[in-house]
């Protein structure tokens, strides 16, 4: 069965850092593109961080580049959501995403992780 587990997340002040996790079982992470994505109160889901399976590429929002890093640990199955310098509309329920992992078409999420910056 395909899963994806989020944790790493929190209160932090505003320029602090945090590392979020995406552990994954039932499937080989290293294998497909994983993403992070965030959803604030009231907005849309957006697109934080990719990193491909076919070359270990990165792509960022544009409202996160040179502040958020994406990386994998494949003998982890796991993905990692550097953070830092942190800002308040950073707040948001951060969400790993695993693409086209169920039948060959379908995206995997998993439930979440709260992350809020605040002083």
């Amino acid at each position: 069965q395909v899963q994806l587990v989020e944790s790493g997340g929190g209160l932090v002040q505003p320029g602090g850092s945090l590392r979020l996790s995406c552990a994954a079982s039932g499937f080989t992470s290293s294998r497909y593109t994983m993403s992070w994505y965030r959803q604030a109160p009231g907005k849309e889901r957006e697109l934080v961080a990719a990193i491909s399976s076919v070359d270990g590429s990165t792509n960022y929002a544009d409202s996160v580049k040179g502040r958020f890093t994406i990386s994998r640990d494949n003998a982890k199955n796991t993905v990692y959501l550097q953070m830092n310098s942190l800002k308040p509309e950073d707040t948001a329920v951060y969400y790993c995403k695993a693409a086209k992992v169920v039948l060959g078409f379908m995206d995997a999420w998993g439930k979440g992780s709260l992350v809020t910056v605040s002083s």
